[in-house]
């Protein structure tokens, strides 16, 4: 008896951990899904707001490849939450079998217990079975037996009670997960849909670019020779500044022909470095990353390969630059293309925001973590446009900001 309880509890309490682990994997899943659909509905929201020129095209294909990569994203994890709630279902029905029998065991119990002693008493009622007895210690004992006995059945019936409601709940706990698993089929059926819907209007974008091919790839040369001479800029701020800081006393370089820091300085730097994957976003409110660092080759256009120094990043209209890290405004300049930008100096880190349309600092300028730096510009002419390029260099090496922002 007491080998079988143990193994029943052992198997509950291996089941309910089980339970609960699913149980916090489907709530990550579900806060994930939240994220995506939020993503999603912000691409959307871009895609709608773009006109048909060649380059909002391009653009406008961008944003919806990244909006194919979410739903497929959010697909996968639909997919996911399916599985989960499968894995809960069968850890559940192991739980009302175990519940079922050890229900049955004890009800088949206390069905003979109950027959056993009607079976001494023959069939009288509980007066006559203590009178009955030979002597008044044997009527002593029959009472402390039959009160023994009450507490027991009663004891019993409250355990069958509480297995059965525990039983109940189970059932209960099962039919919603199938329920929920029949609205998750649901909605994947729906997202796939979309995507498939998503991906035939990417590709009319496609076939309708590669008519403009020559046009396009005119633009794309055009704004490369731009992106090319705002980073030969960047470069001789760099060298100016580690040129004029050279000259001072009681700094020191951390490379060879590096920017010369005071110990101030040195932390800042060394603070910056420590925050790699934890700076905040670059924008006030929701954006997304339509051109990623590096050398690209589009993945619907073979002929369109860009050579990105920083990200691009598309927000909405009136959105703000803000710094990412404290530091110091070391320039502030207009670059053709870019109409302003904006180095902040972190020691030997900079950052880079180009695209302004205002600027609310000034070269000198200490700025804080979050704080707003300028406007970014809104390109009425293409949909209301509204795009920044970002950039993290150290000394004179281009950084991928992504690796460098939270997530």
């Amino acid at each position: 008896m007491k080998k079988r309880f143990l193994f029943i509890a052992g198997c509950f309490l291996m089941l309910a951990v089980a339970v609960a682990q699913s149980s916090k994997k489907m709530s990550e899943l579900e806060r994930l899904k939240r994220n995506t659909r939020e993503m999603i509905e912000e691409t959307n929201r871009m895609l709608s707001d773009t006109k048909k020129s060649t380059m909002s095209s391009l653009n406008q294909l961008n944003v919806l490849g990244q909006e194919i990569k979410t739903r497929r994203k959010l697909i996968g994890t639909l997919n996911q939450e399916i599985s989960e709630i499968e894995k809960e279902q069968n850890l559940t029905n192991n739980e009302i079998r175990i519940l079922q029998k050890d229900l049955e065991v004890k009800k088949d119990k206390y069905g003979k217990a109950i027959r056993s002693m009607y079976n001494k008493r023959n069939g009288v009622d509980e007066l006559t079975f203590i009178l009955s007895a030979e002597s008044v210690p044997q009527s002593y004992r029959r009472l402390r037996y039959l009160h023994e006995y009450s507490r027991w059945r009663k004891d019993q019936a409250r355990q069958i009670s509480d297995k059965q409601t525990e039983l109940d709940g189970k059932l209960a706990l099962l039919e919603s997960r199938k329920h929920d698993k029949r609205s998750l089929l649901t909605e994947r059926h729906e997202e796939t849909n979309a995507l498939r819907r998503k991906e035939a209007d990417q590709q009319v974008i496609v076939k309708d670019l590669q008519k403009k091919q020559k046009t396009l790839q005119e633009e794309l040369k055009k704004q490369q020779k731009q992106a090319n001479d705002l980073d030969r800029q960047i470069q001789k701020i760099i060298e100016e500044e580690a040129r004029k800081a050279a000259a001072k006393k009681d700094t020191k370089a951390a490379v060879k022909g590096g920017y010369a820091m005071d110990k101030t300085e040195t932390a800042l730097s060394g603070s910056f470095e420590k925050n790699k994957g934890k700076l905040p976003s670059p924008v006030n409110g929701s954006y997304m990353i339509v051109g990623r660092f590096g050398q690209q080759q589009h993945a619907q256009l073979k002929y369109v390969t860009t050579n990105n120094s920083g990200i691009d990043l598309q927000a909405k209209p009136g959105a703000e630059a803000r710094a990412v890290f404290d530091g110091v405004v070391s320039m502030v300049f207009m670059p053709p293309g870019y109409n302003t930008s904006v180095i902040i100096r972190h020691g030997n880190y900079l950052t880079v925001y180009s695209n302004l349309s205002e600027v609310y600092v000034k070269s000198g300028d200490q700025v804080k973590t979050r704080q707003s730096i300028g406007k970014i510009y809104t390109d009425t002419e293409e949909g209301n446009l509204t795009k920044m390029q970002f950039q993290i260099w150290k000394e004179t090496t281009k950084l991928n900001p992504e690796h460098w922002l939270a997530k």
